[in-house]
């Protein structure tokens, strides 16, 4: 029994190793995200009279921000204001942590194909071959794998211990199938929050960057009298948009992966219940 704790203690413990630490990795984000605001997007070469620029950032130049006028694409994004590098780092994070899903979940997947470790194991379980049954889940080291394999090893105990009877073994079968998938589960969910979180709250500080630069085209069409400042209004406006953009394409990019890995996840926990029914159903079988 201690030996069994000790090893279940060692598997949490991995598994809340597992992955991408959000704490340290999104501070860093946001510095690389100010960092391309600044000298990527606001490079003078993506302004108009770039030998008055200088060199470096436009924001570190002599001439006010509102006097340049950008030539690039790069350039017009800049000039979406202090929120656009906000949603850049909201971009960059939901890159980031999508590859990091996509290669733990494939790990998560194990080796080969995952439908034919499954029936190959159910197979084997109709067949009472618990022995060989574990081979496959140790060539297949995947999540699914490794909750069969702790599945079976207690289907191997209980099939010997006499103080128990059946009912009772398949109970203690039962717990044991649902604390291995308890064990899986944070690793296979880990930082999913921040794909969902991203998806709702890209839209809102987009949405707030749209209200900064209509306030903004308002203010210029107010302030001018009977003349508006046709310039003012159009960068005010143009403002609002750039942040409606960026959010928008934020939002939809981080709902769409966040949708694709919660199915690979339930994917995988699907195989786990299939085998996990087919070890209960052989259990009463054969004991």
């Amino acid at each position: 029994m201690e030996m069994n704790v000790s090893k279940n203690d060692e598997q949490v413990i991995a598994r809340k190793a597992g992955g991408l630490n959000p704490a340290i990795i999104i501070p860093i984000l946001f510095v690389i995200g100010v960092c391309i605001y600044l000298f990527v997007l606001g490079s003078p070469g993506n302004f108009k009279d770039a030998d008055k620029l200088g060199s470096g950032s436009v924001a570190f130049s002599s001439v006010e921000g509102k006097d340049i006028h950008p030539e690039s694409f790069l350039g017009i994004i800049y000039k979406g204001g202090v929120i656009v590098p906000i949603l850049i780092t909201f971009m960059i994070t939901v890159i980031v942590f999508s590859f990091e899903r996509y290669f733990v979940l494939g790990k998560a997947a194990g080796k080969g194909n995952l439908d034919s470790f499954v029936v190959q194991v159910r197979s084997l379980l109709n067949q009472n071959k618990i022995d060989e049954a574990l081979e496959e889940c140790d060539r297949q080291q995947g999540s699914v794998g490794n909750v069969v394999k702790e599945g079976l090893t207690t289907y191997k105990a209980l099939s010997h211990d006499t103080t128990l009877n059946k009912e009772q073994k398949m109970v203690a079968l039962n717990k044991a199938i649902e604390e291995a998938t308890t064990l899986e589960m944070p690793m296979l969910e880990k930082n999913m929050m921040i794909l969902s979180t991203l998806g709702t709250v890209a839209t809102l500080v987009a949405l707030l960057g749209t209200v900064i630069g209509m306030i903004k085209a308002f203010f210029a069409l107010g302030s001018g009298g009977g003349t508006p400042d046709a310039a003012a209004l159009s960068t005010g406006i143009s403002e609002a948009l750039i942040n409606t953009a960026l959010g928008i394409g934020t939002s939809a990019i981080a709902i769409i992966l966040y949708n694709f890995f919660t199915s690979k996840i339930d994917g995988l926990t699907y195989k786990i219940d299939e085998i996990a029914m087919s070890i209960q159903q052989s259990f009463a079988e054969f004991n």
